[in-house]
């Protein structure tokens, strides 16, 4: 299935944590945190301004990024679950 998000938004698939400490204990889904790190699938075309000119986006599909704990909205396409937030819910690249 092909997938646009509208406007700003931004099509996220999160990247699972470790899954053992470094001291080699091995962390149960039950204490797992929720990532905040993820990887862009897909974004929209950007906002507009008042005078109708479009708001470039500062992300492209590929990036990986961070947001909040709690950002975004969970959906799930072709049996994956994905999250789809607004561009300004990403705190940052990482390079």
């Amino acid at each position: 299935m092909s997938f646009t998000p509208l406007h700003d938004r931004v099509l996220v698939r999160q990247i699972d944590g470790d899954e053992t400490t470094k001291g080699g204990l091995i962390i149960p889904d039950s204490a797992k945190e929720k990532p905040q790190e993820g990887e862009v699938v897909s974004v929209g075309a950007g906002s507009r301004r008042e005078d109708g000119e479009r708001i470039p986006m500062d992300v492209t599909s590929g990036d990986r990024i961070l947001f909040g704990k709690w950002s975004g909205s969970e959906i799930k396409l072709d049996g994956e679950d994905l999250l789809i937030m607004k561009e300004s819910d990403i705190l940052g690249v990482i390079a």
